[in-house]
């Protein structure tokens, strides 16, 4: 038997001993008394209490001890699939025995409720649910004008965890003016993997002024941060890192998780290419606009935008910022990214379905009329043709509070 599973099944046991001692617990605590009776000493309540609990443990503590090994084998196996097959060939009891079909109901419900905890999952690990097709069609309904973005997020990820054996960490680089939907689709893609979203313990978020604002303290974020990736790698066998505002890293912090990004053959310590990076960032927003624009004054819908097209132009850019992390750490040259993902800037009705969204998420009723005044706040670039939002749709949640009655 595994030693990790040993605190687990302790657990269990214990679960069972309570269960198996049900009556005369606590609900004798502080029973009733009739009229004139004395109200009995709580000390010595408590002391007659204890003693008949310890009987009743003792016991109860005998009978499992009777328990035959055929028993706690099929419970534990119904909770600890892994290894079991192993265990039953070692300790094979014999063709003639069978649990009978009560005790196989019983231990049927009771491993359920056990496993309802979350101690025990048909995939290994309950925090991870992987949920590719809600979070296509979530990505269809509510992220609007990025076709690029839709596209090559669902294509990464399904190979990605499609791959029994990837050779190294996803890394997926968002790039585009703030407000167009890179932080929204981070958070959507962390809810669809994980069960409690952003809050999982298998998902760490990093901002850069937040988490490293002072470069003299820099090796000391550098410690700290290989560590926090580290333990999250070792607490779950899929995590997800976002670094926010990904430009304004310290290159030094970019060259410490190189490492876990790189391709890997190791397979004696802990694995990392089950790992998903994202990287948010404002840098090629403007080769990503001027392409948008070019596109629209000759005519040309943004949907025949491709990426085979865009991205040569975007890895330019990025070359081209001699103060970004991204060319000082050579995530570039060593080809650590996987996947650039191109956020487009948003037009004018882009932001009216955000503002309908908006509504509709806080239950309130709308007109044609409000999503007009919503998206006519909002500040329009460039100064001739005030095609693009300046702010995407960053805004537009507060904005509507100016119609609330």
């Amino acid at each position: 038997m595994g030693q990790g599973r040993l605190p687990a099944r302790l657990g269990l046991a214990c679960c069972c001993l309570l269960l198996l001692g049900g009556s005369g617990g606590l609900g004798s605590w502080g029973a009733r008394r009739g009229p004139g009776q004395e109200e009995p000493d709580p000390a010595a309540e408590w002391a007659r209490w204890g003693r008949a609990r310890y009987e009743a443990v003792r016991k109860h503590l005998g009978a499992a001890g009777a328990l035959s090994k055929q028993y706690w084998q099929y419970l534990a196996c119904k909770v600890w699939q892994e290894g079991c097959e192993e265990e039953r060939a070692e300790e094979e009891p014999g063709p003639g025995w069978s649990l009978p079909l009560v005790g196989q109901d019983y231990l049927e419900i009771l491993s359920a409720w056990y496993c309802s905890f979350g101690k025990c999952c048909k995939t290994g690990d309950c925090r991870i649910v992987n949920n590719i097709t809600g979070l296509e069609a979530d990505l269809n309904r509510q992220l609007h004008g990025q076709h690029l973005a839709k596209e090559v997020v669902i294509r990464a990820l399904q190979g990605f965890l499609q791959s029994p054996r990837p050779q190294k960490a996803l890394v997926l680089s968002f790039h585009g003016w703030s407000g167009t939907g890179k932080n929204f689709v981070a958070r959507m893609l962390a809810s669809h993997l994980y069960r409690d979203g952003l809050k999982s313990e298998c998902v760490r978020v990093f901002i850069s002024l937040f988490h490293f604002p002072h470069h003299k303290y820099v090796d000391l974020y550098e410690a700290q941060l290989k560590k926090q990736i580290s333990e999250t790698v070792r607490l779950c066998q899929q995590s997800l890192f976002i670094f926010d505002e990904a430009e304004k890293l310290h290159f030094s912090l970019l060259d410490a998780i190189k490492p876990f990004m790189a391709r890997s053959d190791n397979e004696g310590q802990v694995d990392y290419r089950r790992s998903i990076f994202l990287f948010l960032s404002n840098l090629g927003g403007n080769t990503i606009n001027e392409v948008a624009l070019d596109f629209w004054r000759a005519g040309r819908a943004r949907e025949e935008i491709s990426m085979e097209f865009l991205e040569q132009r975007l890895r330019l850019e990025l070359l081209e910022a001699a103060e970004s992390g991204y060319v000082r750490s050579h995530l570039l040259e060593e080809n650590l990214i996987d996947f650039f993902v191109p956020f487009l800037p948003l037009e004018y009705h882009h932001v009216k379905l955000c503002a309908r969204d908006a509504f509709l998420a806080r239950g309130l009723p709308y007109t044609e009329a409000a999503l007009d005044e919503v998206a006519k706040m909002m500040v329009f670039v460039p100064k001739e043709e005030k095609l693009f939002s300046a702010q995407g749709c960053k805004s537009v949640s507060q904005r509507i509070n100016y119609f609330l009655p």
